[in-house]
């Protein structure tokens, strides 16, 4: 009797995706199968289903980094009651399968894998990863207005578009700018970081009211707490000068 393996992720998809796009497919085909796991069973079905194929070896190779792809990214997982060789697919990993549509979410959440500003880092991390993202940008965006007025020591009543343009005003004339505006630079340069925060509080502080997010991309989101990130270190640094 002679049997015909099913490749997980076919020849012509292997040598032509990202490893990241293959990892996805492979990761659909593991969620359609029944019991646990093996990475050595799964290599060896597509060894037998490519060994006509020209490059068998190349092919079962970037397979290999594909299953490695998915642990590393948390979507496999051991098997607790088995022994080391068994995988399943994580939680993350079975809401991946379930709604292909969450890669989105997927890659959000990669964008903010590393560490965040610490004024960042709880309340703005947490809401993200709950999905709040409306919140959570907001937060982000919140805690460079405070950190602004906190560094350049401004009343309270400065708020938004008018605290920036105050504590980043450029040095003109030998005039002295802002708190913490850079005297070193030049004056397109300072007048441009400036605008930079005076734009970031106009377009972003405030997102519900002004409709400048779709808080049903992730993406985007994440984008917002990282630019937020980039200006706290920005001040970080003026508060240095």
């Amino acid at each position: 009797m002679r049997y015909t393996y099913a490749a997980p992720v076919a020849a012509d998809q292997l040598r032509q995706l990202p490893t990241r796009d293959v990892a996805l497919l492979l990761l659909q085909n593991l969620a359609s199968s029944s019991g646990f796991l093996q990475y050595g069973g799964t290599m060896g079905t597509a060894r037998q289903a490519f060994q006509n194929e020209p490059d068998t070896d190349a092919l079962v190779d970037r397979l290999s980094d594909a299953w490695c792809w998915l642990e590393a990214h948390a979507l496999l997982s051991r098997v607790p009651s088995q022994s080391e060789g068994f995988r399943q697919l994580s939680r993350d990993g079975r809401d991946l399968a379930a709604d292909p549509k969450g890669i989105d979410r997927f890659e959000a959440r990669t964008r903010l894998s590393g560490p965040l500003h610490p004024d960042l880092e709880k309340a703005v991390r947490t809401n993200f990863d709950l999905g709040d993202y409306e919140t959570a940008c907001f937060a982000a965006m919140k805690a460079v207005e405070v950190a602004v007025r906190t560094a350049a020591g401004l009343e309270n009543s400065l708020i938004g578009v008018p605290l920036m343009r105050k504590a980043f005003q450029p040095h003109q004339n030998g005039k002295a700018g802002g708190p913490l505006a850079d005297a070193g630079a030049e004056g397109g340069e300072q007048e441009a970081e400036s605008a930079l925060f005076a734009g970031a509080m106009g377009r972003y502080k405030n997102p519900s009211s002004h409709r400048t997010v779709d808080f049903d991309d992730p993406i985007e989101a994440a984008e917002i707490i990282q630019f937020a990130d980039l200006l706290l270190r920005q001040v970080d640094r003026a508060k240095s000068r």
